[in-house]
């Protein structure tokens, strides 16, 4: 292919020598005047000169529409490129030496088409025979066993008979031309074994040779004069080919050359490339001494560095500068919350005062009817009414005092156990004790908060008042679960059973019991969370069978772990969430009261300003970090609250802490149920309702927390003294403590109580030693599992994935039926406030950030300095370098945006937060780096091995490069581990890097990968950047390379829109995954 461009190449060049018209007369040397008339007479020399020239600079106006399609691959534009390589008209010197030398019959010496046509024919014979050498040839017509005349030797060339006319058209024939063998003018190469000459190209140095005795070599070429003729010389240049093959005929680098037969020193202040026909003036600040071959322009690349540095240290402190202004402006933003509430507060304060003055006699006689037993009597009026009701207030806390402490005692209370809606014993009283306890409870707190209120209105004070005083009514969910079963797919194991039941609105609820009951498998059964598994039963919310994920917005979910941004203060962890997801119409100053009430509540107004604190940095304690992990969820406002262990891992007074804030939110009507370890008995008679749970999923009791004890003596089981009953239950439960119920029949025993249905295979308990807590499903599973074979096993766990993926597609894709009644901010929105996080936590990253460049810069300095660029393959090696260390170094970088909050984006997904907002806002400010890291790195390896293609077209190529491997860091980090990630990222450029690089070897599956790898693409762009620069006498080493590689000149801008492409598609692939793929 290379030798067939060639010949293409050398057509046109004779093509162009001869045009029609007034020229023709002087194709035959009678019509040139005599030699003696040309050295006599300079003008009629200057005219045979002219006319050559001429000839030459019309070279490109008569090529073939074919011919120029043929060049289209390595010319962007073929005129201008071949009339700038055959450009004479500032020296014509080489063709008036030649015209005076060859006495006028230039152009009976010249190569026809014919003679380009058998010289490029052998020479690609040959090179498929592996002889690649350019001076080999076969016989032909003027050059053969038989006769082999002086001009066939290398740098000879001869002539046609007098009279003889040469058609330079003619492709069929090689004239004759043995005549007056002569060396090969200057300027001009003759091949070896063809009798002709061909002109030399701008950028080239074609002098005659001269005989080195040393080494018997015609210098500077590589050819030597045939042995035993002692009349034959060294002659001209013998081949203009690419460089690798002819680089003597290039003129040399630190020298240049105005003409194919001058050549210059370059001189101090300038440098000269190989192939330059000027001097070209070194920039003010490179260093270029005396022949240099290139400039130093290192101190720009410091210059650069330095440059890059202060702007990102400007940038640092602006934006640090700004977060401090928008932390200001929150802070007045708060205050002028706090100052509208305090004033609020004091009107409705003062109006409350005087209402409860007018109404206090009715309260408390209402009160004490509610609390007595007998008919109170008629108070007398004629006595002092504050007196009267200072009497009452205290009847009505002795009262409540004592049901607190003796609860038993009034019989006059219908105390229900199990699920109201199935027994039916006794008559219903008009209010049940837990509505009492719920009322005395409400009414001693807002006494205790008016008071504490009246006293000093601080603004934690005046937020809770405001907020009590408020009336933003949450929407009641109360949540009834019957016959609720999980099985395990694929599996006959129950991780829950036979679960009935409730939890109401205004309650306080735990869920314990000993591990492996189920306890986390139940609040994720509740909140439509449990994956993987067949729920059987039903669960109504408010008596409605409805999905509980169409009131997602209205339900927090609290998580076992910490899972918080370490990198935000707890007020900004706090603050986002609210903002997300409140509702959209709700006033920024009541945002605010919202999170200052949340803040107060969990104690956190001390640390509000300090950072939550990862593993690797210190921050906040265990048992804060705790307890903003609830706040995330309370700042939403939810209807229905589930926590999983939030005590865990807190001591008494901090359990005690949260526990009081959980039961201000259940005072908001709010449906409050978490999942506890071992708490204290104080702790324990926080609660309202307890849901006890033995192994296997099965339900031991389910009620009120007062008459648990009540229940389980009522079975024989008594509590020991100074033992926390809590604990006493669960060691029961558990097997550890024997006691004259056996601990497997308790789930029974609650099933005979409330009249539930108990299944077959637990009513026989005693039969052949079943287990009736789900042991006997799981011995027959065994049993019937050790039967099959492996591969029917494996089949079914394939089945089990499947349908599990399908599950969890169908989740995602079905929309569902909003009930929540909350309309929360829309994706642009939120879009904007993910933006604003991400924003600060990339600022918060600053020396991380500063690693990443550090890095750029020293690999920029490595290969800038090691690999070389050379002119024979266009710096192909520094780029190939180049694409696997920026591509690796991106790559570790871009993933770290989706691998560690990964944890943080499941639960904001979870609880309905866009997954498209969190995706764009991330891709948004990473494009920061995507501008600034081409810059980072070109400014070392630019600057240090500087390429002749310009900065510009390297930071476009980079850039663009950089765009497409960070979308395929997203797709990584999203879809595999964080280790798993990292070894892709490091496989992929150093293997697809080293695919595009391989030879297009016939029947091999290599050629049709590099069309779908990056690297390919991004290194055809570097080279073709860099190919484009090399002109005139570059011109075959240029189409010669571009052509091994099949690449296309015109297809620079199709390599950067192909990585743009593939950028995006990657950012789709990755959203595809971050949207179908979660948590297993």
């Amino acid at each position: 292919m290379t030798n067939i461009l060639v010949f293409i190449i050398f057509l046109a060049i004779i093509l162009g020598i001869k045009s029609p018209g007034p020229l023709s007369h002087l194709a035959t040397a009678q019509q040139y005047p005599d030699p003696e008339t040309l050295k006599k007479d300079p003008a009629k020399l200057q005219e045979a000169t002219k006319s050559i020239y001429t000839r030459f600079n019309s070279l490109s106006s008569l090529f073939h529409e074919d011919a120029m399609d043929d060049f289209s691959f390595c010319m962007k534009n073929i005129t201008a490129e071949w009339n700038e390589a055959f450009d004479f008209s500032s020296d014509t010197k080489f063709l008036s030496n030649c015209i005076q030398k060859t006495n006028g019959n230039i152009l009976q010496r010249l190569c026809t088409a014919a003679d380009i046509k058998f010289y490029v024919t052998v020479l690609s014979e040959a090179e498929r025979q592996g002889f690649k050498i350019t001076n080999y040839i076969k016989g032909n017509k003027n050059c053969n066993l038989k006769s082999w005349v002086s001009g066939c030797e290398p740098g000879w060339a001869c002539s046609v008979e007098k009279d003889t006319e040469v058609d330079l058209k003619n492709k069929e024939e090689i004239p004759f031309r043995t005549t007056d063998c002569e060396p090969c003018c200057e300027g001009f190469f003759c091949p070896t074994g063809l009798t002709c000459m061909i002109p030399c190209p701008s950028g080239s140095y074609c002098p005659l040779a001269r005989l080195n005795p040393k080494t018997n070599m015609c210098d500077p070429y590589r050819y030597q004069p045939p042995p035993g003729e002692n009349n034959h010389s060294c002659g001209g240049a013998d081949v203009w080919a690419a460089v690798v093959n002819s680089r003597e005929v290039f003129c040399p680098a630190g020298f240049f050359c105005p003409s194919s037969i001058e050549k210059h020193s370059c001189q101090s202040g300038h440098y000269c490339r190989l192939g330059s026909t000027d001097q070209t003036e070194c920039l003010q600040l490179a260093t270029c001494e005396k022949e240099a071959s290139n400039q130093n322009i290192t101190a720009y690349g410091l210059i650069t560095c330095a440059g890059l540095t202060l702007v990102l240290l400007i940038f640092y402190n602006c934006t640090g500068q700004v977060i401090s202004t928008r932390e200001k402006r929150k802070e007045k933003s708060r205050e002028a919350a706090a100052q509208s509430a305090k004033e609020l507060a004091q009107e409705r304060w003062k109006s409350a005062k005087e209402g409860a003055k007018r109404t206090a006699v009715g309260i408390q006689t209402s009160l004490s009817r509610t609390f007595s037993r007998q008919k109170p009597p008629i108070p007398d009026t004629s006595k002092d009414p504050a007196a009267t009701s200072s009497k009452d207030q205290n009847n009505l806390t002795m009262m409540i005092q004592d049901l607190e402490d003796d609860p038993e005692s009034h019989d006059g209370f219908n105390v229900e156990i199990g699920d109201k809606h199935l027994k039916d014993s006794k008559p219903k009283k008009p209010h049940t004790r837990s509505q009492i306890f719920r009322y005395a409870y409400g009414e001693i707190e807002k006494e205790k908060a008016m008071q504490q209120q009246n006293a000093d209105l601080t603004f934690s004070g005046v937020i809770s008042m405001a907020t009590d005083t408020t009336m933003r009514l949450r929407p009641r969910m109360e949540v009834s679960f019957k016959d609720l079963t999980l099985t395990l797919k694929g599996k006959k194991k129950h991780l829950l059973r036979c679960v009935s039941g409730s939890i109401y609105p205004g309650h306080v609820s735990a869920v314990m019991g000993p591990s492996g009951a189920g306890k986390t498998t139940f609040l994720s059964a509740l909140t439509g969370k449990a994956s993987g598994c067949t729920v059987n039963g039903s669960i109504l919310i408010n008596g409605k069978d409805e999905s509980m994920k169409s009131y997602k917005k209205i339900i927090g979910f609290v998580p076992q772990d910490d899972i918080v941004h370490g990198d935000l203060t707890v007020e900004e962890n706090l603050w986002f969430s609210a903002k997300c997801r409140l509702p959209a119409n709700l006033s920024r100053a009541d945002k605010v009261l919202v999170v200052e009430r949340v803040i107060e509540s969990l104690g956190l107004q001390h640390v509000r300003s300090s950072l939550v604190g990862t593993v690797e940095k210190r921050g906040i304690s265990g048992g804060q970090r705790k307890r903003v992990n609830v706040g995330l969820e309370m700042v939403m406002e939810p209807s229905l609250l589930i926590l999983d262990e939030p005590t865990s891992g807190l001591d008494s007074s901090s359990s005690q802490l949260l526990l009081k804030a959980l039961r201000r939110e259940a005072l908001e009507a709010v449906n409050v149920c978490m999942v506890v370890h071992q708490p204290s008995y104080s702790l324990f008679r926080m609660f309202d309702d307890l849901i006890l749970l033995a192994k296997g999923g099965l339900v031991a009791y389910l009620g009120p927390v007062k008459k648990v004890e009540e229940y389980f003596s009522g079975i024989g089981i008594d509590v020991p003294e100074r033992v926390n009953p809590p604990d006493y239950y669960i060691d029961i439960l558990e097997g550890m403590v024997k006691c004259s119920v056996n601990y497997k029949e308790l789930p029974v025993k609650w099933m005979r109580h409330n009249g539930y249905p108990i299944p077959s295979d637990m009513k026989d308990e005693d039969a052949s030693g079943q287990d009736s807590v789900g042991g006997s499903s799981t011995a027959s599973t065994a049993r019937g599992s050790a039967g099959e074979s492996y591969a029917s096993e494996l089949w079914q766990e394939f089945k089990l994935f499947l349908h599990m993926k399908n599950d969890n597609f169908s989740s995602y894709f079905t929309r569902r039926k909003d009930l929540s009644n909350r309309v929360t901010p829309g994706v642009f929105r939120q879009y904007r406030y993910f933006l604003g996080r991400v924003a600060i936590q990339r600022i918060r990253e600053a020396r991380l950030q500063a690693v990443d460049y550090l890095l750029l810069l020293i690999a920029g300095i490595s290969l800038g300095t090691l690999a070389k660029v050379s002119d024979e393959n266009f710096g192909a090696v520094g780029y190939t370098y180049t694409i696997i260390a920026f591509s690796l170094l991106s790559k570790i970088a871009a993933m770290r945006s989706f691998t560690l909050d990964k944890l943080q984006f499941w639960r904001e997904r979870a609880s309905g937060m866009s997954c498209f907002a969190y995706f764009f806002s991330k891709d948004t400010i990473d494009q920061f780096n995507t501008v600034i890291k081409p810059a980072v790195y070109l400014c070392t390896f630019y600057y240090f091995n500087p390429p002749r293609s310009s900065i510009v077209d390297n930071y476009i190529i980079l850039l663009c490069l950089l765009y497409c491997v960070s979308g395929l860091a997203y797709a990584l980090a999203i879809y595999l581990e964080a280790g798993s990630a990292q070894l892709w990222s490091v496989l992929l450029p150093v293997v697809l890097t080293l695919i595009a690089t391989q030879d297009d070897d016939k029947g091999s599956i290599i050629p049709f990968i590099k069309q779908f790898c990056y690297p390919s693409w991004a290194l055809e762009a570097f080279l073709l950047a860099d190919a484009e620069r090399y002109k005139a006498v570059w011109l075959l080493t240029r189409c010669a390379a571009i052509a091994k590689r099949g690449y296309d000149l015109r297809d620079w801008n199709f390599c950067l829109i192909r990585l743009l492409v593939a950028g995006l598609g990657f950012r789709i692939l990755a959203l595809f995954l971050l949207v179908a793929f979660q948590k297993k």
